[in-house]
């Protein structure tokens, strides 16, 4: 989609310039983070970056039964984990201070009460039951079940007359007898009809304003120029417009209508809606698995758009430079958890030996393999280790059972299905000679490892590849797959590996 001239930013900017673009990602602290808030955060990152704009991160936190402080600091922290700076929010501040709804009350009565004032919201007193009653006989006939404007006209005596039987009116905006069209910079231009406009609520009874009010009351009033968000968001758009145009009408807010852009929904089995229940959606599942935050926003960043040039790693600077919302796929975007740990692998495989070592540290740590206070000799032997598993590491927690065995004193724990398909009576053979040619070396490395395994077991013995040296592997690692043999063998040491060859020789005996 262009202006015509083949310039997708320009369609997009309009009246803006790219220096004045303004979003904002505004999360409401509710659980814990998942994936598709992130990509939501992530595109309107890129965005602002693209274009040289604001980013501003504001919490939505109105909704006092739901939102919990610990859930805020969880989403702050995250943020800051992935790398997702922003430029006005929490923790930074900026000129439209405070950044949490909760803290802007009385920011929203005064817009409300100027709604009220200027006609363009009104009070209803209509009682649930009464709105329920007038629904169903409204979907009875077959007419539409929205709000029917009971309140719209009153006069001030059937006010008063609400007033004395004790009702406390909501707050309801006054919606046009019109139809609301808009452009949506992924989907195109979208008309609703003024037959599916209600006025809707936009503050409780209780005087507690509600997310129609808020939402783009705080975009107008922080300039928001862009509004990226997910496609559920998408039946609410023309309802926000028409407040957008109302408080420009009122004083309150200037300068151009915010362009929206909504995001294809990100989906898991089945082509459902990925939601916060929903295990494979929370983002503390790929930061224990040991995701790294370029590889799991990297991946994110392909749930709806390319960057084109069959080029599927790439970097966040590299994102916002290529960034073009217009590109953006209107179609769900599943999430794919093995494409996932394969970009995941690809920037694991970025790093330097060194870096992966101290990375997988925690990982080891936490599983008891590496002690709290790492020896020099056994980081050491993690360093030379760590190009072994390099290119075979989707996720950093993949060390446990990759390495774990390098650490292991005494004899190695063993994976019962390993020992029961490999270290059989009939691999007695393959692990006595693999022990008597190791105990006969006289240098202890991997070339030579090789060769002596390779005599002893495939020209000596007469075995495949596979079951010549698949005993020896589980002897050692107490696994079935495993890091390079031979060049594990020369980490491991010579005292080791044959104490672990005859504690397998021991096993098969039985």
């Amino acid at each position: 989609m262009t202006d015509g001239s083949g310039s997708s930013d320009a369609f997009v900017l309009g009246d803006v310039a790219p220096g004045d673009v303004r979003v904002r990602y505004s999360p409401s602290p509710t659980g814990n983070p998942h994936v598709g808030v992130i990509r939501t955060a992530l595109y309107n990152s890129a965005f602002a970056r693209h274009f040289g704009g604001t980013f501003v991160f504001r919490i939505e936190d109105t909704d006092a039964a739901r939102d919990s402080e610990e859930s805020y600091e969880a989403m702050l922290e995250a943020m800051r984990w992935l790398g997702l700076s922003w430029d006005e929010g929490p923790d930074v501040g900026g000129p439209y201070e405070p950044y949490r709804q909760s803290l802007r009350h009385e920011i929203y009565t005064d817009v409300a009460g100027t709604l009220l004032e200027t006609g363009q919201a009104y009070h209803c007193y209509c009682t649930p039951e009464e709105l329920d009653e007038r629904r169903e006989a409204a979907r009875a006939a077959g007419k539409p079940s929205g709000y029917d404007g009971r309140c719209r006209t009153l006069t001030q005596s059937q006010i008063e007359a609400y007033r004395d039987e004790g009702r406390q009116p909501v707050l309801r905006l006054r919606m046009p007898d019109e139809a609301v069209t808009f452009v949506d910079l992924i989907r195109g231009e979208i008309t609703v009809d003024q037959f599916n406009l209600f006025d809707y609520v936009l503050v409780r009874a209780n005087g507690q304003p509600l997310y129609p009010l808020v939402n783009p009351v705080d975009d107008a009033l922080m300039g928001i120029t862009h509004v990226l968000r997910g496609e559920d968001l998408l039946s609410s758009t023309p309802r926000q417009l028409v407040l957008h145009r109302a408080l420009r009408e009122i004083g309150v807010a200037s300068g151009p209508l915010p362009r929206f852009a909504h995001l294809p929904l990100v989906t898991g089995e089945g082509n459902r809606k990925l939601s916060k229940r929903d295990p494979e959606s929370s983002l503390a599942l790929y930061r224990e698995r040991g995701f790294l935050p370029e590889g799991l926003l990297n991946y994110l960043a392909l749930l709806g758009w390319s960057i084109g040039e069959d080029r599927e790693v790439f970097s966040l600077e590299e994102m916002a430079e290529a960034f073009d919302v217009t590109r953006v796929n209107s179609n769900a975007a599943r999430f794919d958890l093995r494409k996932a740990e394969a970009i995941n692998g690809a920037w694991l495989r970025r790093l330097s030996p060194d870096d992966l070592a101290a990375r997988m540290v925690p990982y080891l740590q936490a599983a008891g393999v590496l002690p709290a206070s790492v020896p020099d000799e056994a980081m050491e032997l993690l360093r030379a280790a760590t190009p072994l598993v390099q290119e075979r590491m989707t996720a950093l927690d993949e060390a446990v059972g990759m390495l774990g065995f390098l650490f292991a004193r005494g004899v190695v724990p063993f994976d019962e299905d390993a020992v029961v398909k490999v270290l059989t009576a009939g691999a007695r053979p393959a692990l006595a000679a693999a022990r008597d040619g190791l105990a006969a070396l006289e240098k202890w490395n991997t070339e030579a490892i090789e060769s002596t395994l390779r005599s002893a077991l495939v020209d000596g013995l007469g075995l495949k590849p596979k079951h010549a040296f698949g005993p020896v592997r589980v002897a050692v690692t107490g696994r079935r797959v495993s890091p390079p043999l031979f060049e594990s063998l020369e980490l491991l040491g010579r005292e080791r590996t044959l104490a672990r060859l005859d504690a397998a020789l021991g096993r098969t005996s039985a």
